[in-house]
């Protein structure tokens, strides 16, 4: 079995943010040469996310608005972890839209549903911060 792994930086003008990384997970899948496996895709910082789903402005707009209703970020004051930094809200966002995701490799491609595309969604931005991908398989 042969592993592979890659990191993808990030640092986005705004607090809040999506990226559609699936071109970046397919290129790191053709370097890696692997064909047959998984990858994992996994956010390296706690205000952050990488999840599956459908490219569609509307949708990414709804993700936007149903967050905000369950974490709104302000006022500040209404969180305990709020001190040093505001990004309380971050953190609890990004519980619920997960950690990382696994997809299968199957014959050097990735192995998606329809209109599945693999998005990073950063919650705390304007600072760097990095994804890593990570493949294992033959």
């Amino acid at each position: 079995m042969k592993s592979y792994r890659k990191e993808l930086f990030f640092e986005l003008p705004s607090r809040r943010g999506l990226v559609n990384i699936t071109p970046e997970v397919e290129a790191a899948l053709a370097e890696s040469g692997i064909q047959e496996g998984l990858i994992l895709v996994n956010a390296m910082n706690i205000t952050a996310s990488v999840f599956i789903n459908d490219d569609e402005p509307g949708l990414h707009q709804d993700f936007e608005t149903w967050l905000e209703r369950l974490a709104p970020e302000k006022p500040y004051s209404q969180y305990h972890h709020n001190g040093y930094e505001d990004n309380a809200d971050a953190h609890l966002k990004r519980t619920i839209m997960g950690r990382e995701t696994v997809v299968a490799v199957t014959q050097g491609r990735l192995d998606f549903g329809t209109w599945e595309q693999i998005f990073y969604y950063e919650m705390d931005g304007k600072r760097r911060k990095h994804v890593l991908i990570k493949i294992i398989g033959e």
